[in-house]
């Protein structure tokens, strides 16, 4: 802490109370991680489930229809 005049000026450090241990970014990248991890689960599972029986294609007309 410096003082000029009436004026003080703290570090970072300081002005927080304490010091910054960067975990912020590895919550986040986590998150990510999760996230990308459960929308690809229910993606490849949606696309099992409503797979074609017998390998027969499926038309736009049957996928609208829930067939």
């Amino acid at each position: 802490m410096q003082r000029f005049g009436e004026e003080v000026h703290l570090d970072d450090d300081e002005a927080r109370g304490g010091s910054t241990p960067h975990i912020v970014r590895y919550v986040l990248f986590a998150s990510l991680i999760l996230a990308i991890l459960a929308m690809s689960a229910i993606w490849i599972s949606r696309a099992w489930y409503e797979s074609p029986e017998n390998g027969q294609a499926v038309t736009a007309e049957q996928h609208a229809l829930g067939s």
